[in-house]
């Protein structure tokens, strides 16, 4: 039985250690990276392919606004990309959900990065659009989220109500993690394996101001 293993992360725009951001993913060794807080100013294309090779990894998505992107490994097979803005409000970043369909050792799964507002008000306007955005059966779906509130959260109960929350620990800040407001999202065609905030590995601490969220799935 073929585990994916799937790791969500928010690397600050590399504005802290793009070095201990590539250290960490590598010790991770997922298969796919949903990346939150991607490079999206200059050398924007470059920098994103330097932490995919540091890493091990390959980069899947191309899309500059927003700042996501998907990287995988050499054994995952991207079969299609997609990219979709989210309405803009005037004074607030651009939203955007990047999402690959993937192929890992004979299992066909969606894969789905996002970054939600920091305005609540907006997190719940998106999430029409978020659904909109992927496919409409769920069994093979995973969403990695940087959601930008906790589970008792509105928007993360309605994530965890349409997928299933992974679980893990507290993701932020990386150096005092008391908040989780990153999380894996998954359908109903997986199970759980294993899932955590990684605070283990040498240098997470200093590689951004968020913790990675590791889930280990297994088909169902």
């Amino acid at each position: 039985m073929t585990d994916i293993r799937v790791l969500s992360y928010n690397i600050r725009a590399l504005r802290d250690d793009a070095d201990a951001v590539s250290a960490v993913m590598r010790a991770c060794a997922p298969d796919i990276v949903c990346v939150q807080e991607a490079p999206r100013f200059l050398r924007w294309r470059s920098k994103r392919a330097a932490i995919a090779r540091k890493a091990g990894l390959v980069v899947a998505t191309a899309d500059r606004p927003a700042g996501l992107l998907i990287l995988v490994s050499m054994r995952t097979q991207v079969l299609s990309t997609s990219f979709r803005l989210l309405s803009k409000s005037a004074s607030l970043h651009q939203r955007a959900v990047c999402s690959a369909a993937v192929r890992i050792g004979g299992v066909r799964l969606d894969v789905a990065s996002v970054h939600l507002s920091l305005d609540a008000d907006e997190r719940r306007r998106h999430l029409p659009e978020l659904w909109s955005a992927l496919p409409s059966n769920h069994a093979a779906l995973v969403v990695a989220a940087d959601v930008n509130e906790g589970p008792d959260g509105p928007v993360w109960r309605e994530l965890a109500t349409a997928l299933r929350d992974a679980g893990g620990g507290n993701t932020y800040s990386a150096r005092s993690p008391h908040k989780r407001i990153d999380g894996i999202f998954v359908g109903s065609g997986f199970d759980v394996v294993e899932s955590r905030a990684v605070d283990d590995v040498a240098g997470v601490q200093r590689a951004s101001d968020h913790l990675p969220v590791l889930a280990v799935l297994r088909p169902g």
